[in-house]
């Protein structure tokens, strides 16, 4: 199995890492890892996890310098070396991956490539990385510490906050607008035009969207992912919202703080999603439908109506074999007619007793 080397120059005493993640170290605080890794793959020097009990056979053999676990494993984990004690793993792991990565990009320099294309009308703040062939347009904001990856398009009054990163070939069309701290995947686009169109005698006119998309700080949004700007008002996109890749935000759509949605959900226009709310995998949600705060729709799941209370909800059809599926769809269909049997039944029962 292929093991992911050291990184040179990315090195955490475990005293360190203990203080900055609010962990208890039984160890010693001098020790020092250079890289993270699965129990399986641990060498020496490497830190890992355990937040699943079903991995715990793999701590009394695993090579790795330092494990974080829960206090319930803290023994098991002691007996083998060094431990990290944290009240929640995988959270404790999330954040060590966030000073890794803050560790390794401190090691790259902000430059300008010379292909790049901004126009003298942008402004730029300190810091800021502009990768090859990136386009940045007239009265368009990128703040301080970001990065414009390669091929990137900023449109004319567009802004990007500070240290928000924008990966290669990302669209931010214009007077579109994205907060601090945001991460955007490579293809994503931001503005696009909304779907709309006006019935004419059997053809569409087409109805210009004049609003844009305003996104708020600490958001991530996945690859291919695609966000229309609004028909007159912005299309809303609150902060700490997690996007999948290949998601789909309809225009003048309403996405509530740290909602967070699956790959191939689809939102389609007007809709208003609250906070804390998430679509898993192929989940939609209908045109001008409100989800209220903490509501979270399963798997290809789609909410046709408003939904008001918390909760979960689910509207799958179980898979089976084409057989059976044909009879119970063909039931199905029936339902209404044999709804309206059992209460011509029951009618007949109460007259027949009175």
């Amino acid at each position: 199995m292929l093991k992911a080397p050291s990184e040179p120059g990315i090195q955490f005493s475990l005293g360190e890492l203990a203080d900055q993640l609010g962990a208890e170290l039984i160890g010693d605080r001098g020790s020092v890892v250079s890289r993270i890794g699965s129990l399986d793959s641990a060498t020496p020097d490497t830190i890992s996890f355990v937040s699943n009990p079903r991995y715990l056979a793999q701590l009394a053999t695993s090579s790795a310098g330092c494990v974080i676990v829960s206090a319930a494993h803290r023994d098991a984990a002691v007996s083998r070396g060094a431990t990290l004690v944290a009240s929640d793993p995988y959270l404790c792991f999330a954040r060590l991956t966030q000073l890794w990565a803050t560790r390794r990009r401190a090691a790259i320099p902000s430059s300008i490539h010379a292909s790049a294309v901004i126009h003298p009308g942008a402004r730029l703040g300190h810091h800021v990385s502009v990768g090859p062939l990136a386009v940045i347009e007239d009265a368009a904001v990128i703040g301080d510490g970001a990065v414009i990856g390669a091929q990137c398009f900023v449109g004319e009054g567009a802004s990007v906050g500070a240290q928000t990163r924008l990966a290669p070939q990302v669209v931010l069309g214009s007077r579109c607008h994205i907060g601090a701290r945001g991460v955007v995947h490579g293809g994503v686009v931001i503005g696009s035009d909304g779907f709309g169109f006006a019935p004419s005698g059997g053809r569409w006119e087409k109805i210009e969207q004049l609003g844009g998309v305003s996104i708020g700080d600490d958001v991530e949004i996945g690859a291919n992912t695609c966000i229309d700007r609004g028909a007159l008002d912005d299309t809303v996109i609150e902060d700490g919202v997690k996007l999948d890749n290949l998601v789909q935000i309809a225009h003048n759509v309403h996405v509530g703080a740290h909602t967070a949605m699956a790959g191939t959900a689809a939102v389609a226009g007007s809709a208003r999603i609250g906070a804390h709310c998430t679509l898993a995998g192929g989940a939609g949600v209908s045109g001008h439908v409100t989800l209220a705060d903490h509501v979270h729709i399963s798997a290809r799941t789609v909410a046709t109506h408003s939904i008001l209370r918390p909760g979960v909800y689910t509207g799958l059809f179980p898979i089976d074999d084409n057989a059976s599926w044909e009879k119970n769809a063909a039931t199905l269909r029936q339902l209404h007619r044999l709804r309206d049997r059992i209460r011509a039944l029951e009618k007949n029962k109460e007259i027949g007793t009175s």
